[in-house]
């Protein structure tokens, strides 16, 4: 076998297990020692994993949070029916909270019901000015130019006033970590959201499940329902059920 061909398997073995040791490539591939560090080296030099002590683990992995106008433009369908079915939940004088996520703002366009909604994203406003029904509350703070929210010391100090019913969060990423997003500031608005609410609604569509970005805002024990567009599997369903996280999956 060549250098090339095992550190392929090298690479393989490591995406299913994270973590791989000197003396398991020596017996998976009948190598000494130094030719198994040698792979290693290789590896290491195209940036492909990172060195431990006896072995190697992947490099972490995040996802490139784009521009809000760039995430609303592709919306995927999986999570306009995520939002439909979120929307469905409201009920007449309900009052809500909305946070600034591409897929909680597709619950724009399907909300039709008498009730309060309160936001920080603009763009959740824009859409819902053009409703009969929902009454509008937009929390005024520091204006993020690139994702289009509102954050800040103001926005924090009026949540407080607020309680309400139901609070409907998205994330970047959810696992055993909890839920977790890129930004602190808006990591921060989504925590003070979600402790203003009888109901912790999440909505995340099946690529965000396994994720852990940077900032976590709240652990999985204080969502009371958790919304996705496919069956998770059973490992993530177990940790759901163990956190009395109740599953809601869009139905095609």
């Amino acid at each position: 076998m060549s250098q090339e061909e095992r550190l392929l398997l090298i690479l393989e073995s490591l995406t299913v297990n994270n973590r791989i040791t000197v003396d398991e490539i020596c017996t998976k591939f009948d190598v000494s020692r130094d030719t198994a560090r040698r792979d290693l080296v290789r590896l290491a030099e195209q940036q492909k994993i990172i060195r431990t002590r006896g072995g190697a683990i992947l490099p972490s992995q995040h996802k490139k949070v784009h521009n809000y106008e760039s995430r609303l433009k592709f919306v995927s369908e999986e999570k306009r029916r995520i939002g439909k079915l979120a929307a469905s939940l409201i009920q007449e004088n309900d009052h809500i909270i909305l946070d600034a996520s591409t897929t909680v703002q597709t619950m724009g366009e399907y909300v039709e019901k008498d009730c309060t909604i309160i936001t920080n994203s603009i763009h959740a406003a824009e859409l819902l000015s053009d409703k009969k029904e929902p009454k509008i509350h937009l929390l005024g703070g520091i204006f993020h130019k690139e994702h289009r929210y509102l954050y800040g010391h103001s926005v924090l100090e009026k949540l407080d006033f607020y309680l309400v019913d139901k609070v409907f969060i998205g994330v970047v990423g959810v696992s055993e970590n909890g839920l977790t997003i890129a930004d602190q500031e808006d990591g921060a608005v989504k925590r003070k959201m979600m402790q203003q609410a009888k109901q912790v609604i999440v909505l995340a569509d099946n690529s965000k499940i396994g994720v852990t970005e940077f900032y976590r805002f709240a652990e999985l024990k204080e969502i009371d329902l958790f919304i996705t567009d496919k069956e998770p599997d059973s490992a993530f369903m177990e940790l759901l059920k163990n956190n009395g996280v109740e599953l809601l999956i869009v139905q095609d």
